[in-house]
């Protein structure tokens, strides 16, 4: 009887084990049941026409989702007095939008809206944490506060310009593969509009983004657009100097009636030489931009480790009485 009671703690300390052991088995399955279930929704998201209109949908389902959740829609209305279609600057507006990848259409409200809300509640968070605080003169909460303004209106344009920065980089790593495959495709006797659409599925693999763009061109193009005004608009998405010159150059080929092939041939290989250039440059560069790091932290180092022992026994010698 007293070893049945002595062993209760350990019975209690075991099923207290498995019951955790269970719940955190049963949270992984379901967690892996759930990607399981996203990646079979990603592989029919990439098949053919099915593919372009589930992301219809699906866009369209996140729009009515951003729309509904109630932070969304109070930033939406702080922002949608300043983002009216009738302004001069909406135009240009979008397309900043668009070049950082921000297509939906309640997106300049937004971006408007989290303006005015940072620019005032980072002003109220500091006169509220002032009264926690020891006192402090009219004048400094007044810069402080106008600073706090200003830095929270302009934390969004900064974040944007950020986001298209950074998308920028992305779709330039993928200019070269672009240009290879459409060489390719067109090579192999593919009309440019069949070209497109073959590259825009094969480079969706390794570069989103770009896949992205020519897939809004070929949707362009079937919607009715002419080629050199879909082209213009992809140009003006991206906003690269490397594809602007690629859209000029179809553009003029297509005018001129020259071989496509021919000239993309030649496009590739000079923009090949130009970033095996650029790569010299930069290595040109390291050099001097090495100079800065060897004299403030590399050569001190040495001057200690060569000469420290030295002056050390030089003190020892001569100047220690």
């Amino acid at each position: 009887m007293a070893s049945t009671i002595s062993n209760i703690p350990l019975l209690i300390s075991v099923s207290v084990f498995l019951v955790l052991f269970l719940f955190v088995v049963a949270i992984y399955q379901y967690i892996r049941q759930n990607a399981r279930e996203r990646e079979l929704i990603a592989k029919v998201r990439e098949t053919g026409e099915s593919r372009i209109i589930f992301n219809k949908e699906n866009s369209s389902s996140e729009t009515e989702d951003a729309v509904k959740n109630p932070i969304l829609k109070f930033l939406g209305f702080l922002g949608k007095g300043s983002a009216f279609e009738q302004s001069a600057d909406y135009t240009q507006t979008r397309a900043r939008f668009f070049r950082a990848g921000l297509r939906k259409e309640n997106t300049p409200a937004l971006f408007w809206g989290t303006k005015f809300f940072l620019a005032f509640s980072l002003s109220t968070c500091f006169f509220l944490g002032i009264i926690f605080l020891k006192p402090v003169d009219a004048s400094t909460k007044m810069l402080a506060s106008v600073f706090l303004a200003l830095l929270g209106y302009l934390l969004p344009d900064i974040w944007l310009r950020m986001k298209t920065s950074a998308r920028k980089n992305k779709i330039s790593k993928g200019v070269p593969d672009l240009l290879d495959l459409l060489v390719v495709c067109v090579e192999a006797g593919m009309g440019l509009d069949s070209a497109i659409y073959r590259v825009a599925q094969e480079i969706k693999l390794s570069n989103k983004i770009l896949g992205d763009e020519l897939n809004i061109l070929n949707l362009e193009i079937r919607a009715g657009k002419t080629r050199e005004k879909a082209l213009r608009n992809l140009a003006d998405r991206i906003d690269i100097e490397d594809v602007r010159s690629l859209v000029t150059l179809l553009i003029q080929t297509e005018k001129f009636g020259t071989s496509i092939a021919q000239s993309l041939r030649v496009f590739s290989d000079s923009f090949r030489t130009k970033r095996y250039q650029k790569a010299e440059e930069i290595a040109a560069k390291l050099p001097v931009k090495l100079m800065l790091p060897l004299i403030f932290f590399i050569f001190p180092s040495l001057f200690v480790a060569i000469l420290g022992p030295a002056a050390i026994r030089i003190y020892h010698t001569f100047l220690r009485p």
